[in-house]
Formats: structure tokens, C-alpha cells, sequence
């Protein structure tokens, strides 16, 4: 099987006939992972970024693109999450809800196998996106977490300059031209809405930045890669209220452009920015899956006894 993620095609999708950067995992000179060269269906217009992020519609035609199935994780001996299958669809927002210690995080390290740097981890069950089997012995793991990108609970910039931040992934990329990339740094920073407050200090340390400035940064270089997939474990939970506000707003811009998947505590953060959602539990220190669906089925019309509890706030 091939071992790099393929080409993302716009066909079937509610936003098709607007001109969107593809959100497929391509490489940053507008050729795929592969090496073949991108036709997006929609436009061929060369441009890396439409500006300013706006939410498109919402997701109208499911297509299944991440699946996962019988996923168990273990840490050492302990087994943090059992038996779990799961599918979620292209260019949604997939919330990832349940209490501490539910799996939630170990679900989302998996997808772009981050698993694999924690000593004793071990990884049982199928994943794949698309067509690949990001599990097989064959995947280039390197390739895969520049198509699968994460953004952390707290900000992590590199102890660098602003613009080294998003430079340097590019340079290990194989990003050479020094105008190419400052034309990168620009249209992600615009995509973040970021450029305006940081144009003319590109070159200040990005810890001088505010918390909520770091998290967009950091938002910003992992776009700079073109992900196809951007995985968020809880972006918020170190924000102010403001800089949360809008960090959502910038997550919701992301639909259509990027399958994104994110872990929050907050249920009324997830009820605000999903598509669907998925509710993870514990039972006997084992995580696992209780129901799945649309946002508006999980937090108004679930199914399941927990899940009743959980979103109406008598569980958890």
C-alpha cells in the first residue's frame, strides 16, 4: 500500500467552485506528498492562502476519511483505552468529549502516531486516512505527521524569533528559497489573522508574544505545511475567555479546508464549533467509546444512559 497520504480532491464537497489552498497534505511547491502534481478540481490559481480564514458551510455530504477501528492503547502494562471504533468524515469538525483520564488524548497521539516516542506504548487496532494504513510498517512517519498536524494544550513556540518559527519546519521541509518562505510566513499568519499584529516584529521572540498570539502561532506553522488533518488537544484550556473566543472562531474557519479534530472539556465549546462528536468514559482506568454522532444528536437527543448524564451535566 502506498505509504504517503494522496492528493485531497474538493469534488462532492459543499464548497466546491470556491477557490481554496488544498488541504490535502500537499508540498509547499504545489506538488503532492507523492511528487505528483495537484489538480484541486476547483481552481488552479497557484495561490497558497485565500487571506483571512471565513468558516465555510457547513459539512453536507459525509465522507468517511479517518477510520478507525478496534483501537486499544496501552502504557505498559495499563490499558488507557479499549476496543475503540470510530469514523470521521472529511473537512468536518470532530469534538472529542468525556472526562480526564478517558482517552481522549492517547485516541488523538495515534492518528499521527506521536505514540510511537512515548517509551512502553503500545498500539493495537487499525487507523487509516484515505487509503492509507498509517499503522503499517511501511508508512513514512515523517510524511504523515506533516500531513497530520497537532496543536497542544498550551502553546509550545519555539525559542526563536516569530518568523524562525514558521521558517524553520519549512527549511527541514526542503523549503530552500528565502522568498518562498517569507511569502509562506505572510499568508499563514494572514490565514491566523496574526500578520497584522505581527508584521513588524517578526523578528521579536515569540515567547513575547501573548498566550493567545502563541497558540495562533502555532496554529500558523502547522499550516504552513499544508496539513490534510490538524488534531487539537484542548486549545483553550490555558486561554483567557477573549483569546479562547477567538481561537474558535479560527478553528471554525478551518471546516471544508481541513479535517480537524479536537479533544475539549467544554461542552459548550463543542457544542459551538462541531459537526459531530464523539464521548469517551472510563471504566476500571480503561477509556473507551460510549456513543458517537452529530453534534445536535450527542448533545440533544443522545442515546445512551452516560451520555444523557454527561451532557446534561450529571456525570463527569
Amino acid at each position: 500500500m502506498n505509504s504517503r497520504l494522496p492528493p485531497n480532491s474538493n469534488s462532492g464537497k459543499c464548497d466546491a467552485g470556491k477557490c481554496a489552498p488544498p488541504p490535502d497534505g500537499s508540498a509547499i511547491d504545489g506538488s503532492a506528498i507523492d511528487g505528483s502534481a495537484i489538480d484541486d478540481g476547483v481552481c488552479n490559481s497557484g495561490a497558497y492562502t485565500v487571506g483571512p480564514m471565513k468558516a465555510g458551510p457547513p459539512c453536507c455530504v459525509p465522507e468517511p476519511w479517518i477510520q478507525v477501528e478496534k483501537l486499544a492503547v496501552h502504557y505498559g502494562p495499563n490499558r488507557v483505552l479499549g476496543d475503540v471504533s470510530l469514523t470521521i468524515n472529511r473537512g468536518c469538525i470532530t469534538a472529542l468529549i468525556g472526562p480526564s483520564g478517558s482517552g481522549k488524548t492517547s485516541f488523538l497521539s495515534c492518528l499521527n502516531r506521536l505514540t510511537d516516542l512515548i517509551p512502553g506504548c503500545r498500539v493495537e487496532g487499525r487507523i487509516s486516512i484515505g487509503p492509507l494504513d498509517i499503522r503499517s510498517a511501511s508508512t513514512d512517519v515523517i510524511a504523515l505527521r506533516r500531513s497530520v498536524g497537532m496543536i497542544f494544550q498550551k502553546p509550545n513556540p519555539f525559542p526563536l524569533s516569530v518568523r524562525k518559527n514558521i521558517e524553520l519546519p519549512l527549511k527541514e521541509h526542503g523549503v530552500r528559497n528565502r522568498g518562498e518562505r517569507a511569502e509562506i510566513v505572510e499568508a499563514v499568519l494572514e490565514d491566523v489573522g496574526l500578520w497584522e499584529e505581527v508584521r513588524h516584529r517578526l523578528d521579536t521572540p515569540a515567547q513575547s508574544l501573548s498566550g493567545g498570539q502563541q497558540q495562533r502561532l502555532c496554529i500558523a506553522r502547522a499550516l504552513a505545511l499544508r496539513p490534510e488533518v490538524l488534531l487539537f488537544d484542548e486549545p483553550c484550556s490555558s486561554l483567557d475567555p477573549i483569546s479562547s473566543g477567538v481561537i474558535e472562531e479560527l478553528i471554525c474557519g478551518l471546516r471544508n479546508r481541513y479535517t480537524v479534530v479536537v479533544v475539549t472539556h467544554n461542552l459548550d465549546q463543542a457544542r459551538r464549533i462541531a459537526d459531530h462528536a464523539a464521548f469517551f468514559w472510563t471504566t476500571n482506568g480503561t477509556g473507551h467509546l460510549v456513543e458517537h454522532g452529530s453534534s445536535d444528536r450527542i448533545f440533544d437527543a443522545p442515546q445512551e444512559t452516560l451520555t444523557i448524564a454527561y451532557v446534561g451535566g450529571r456525570a463527569g
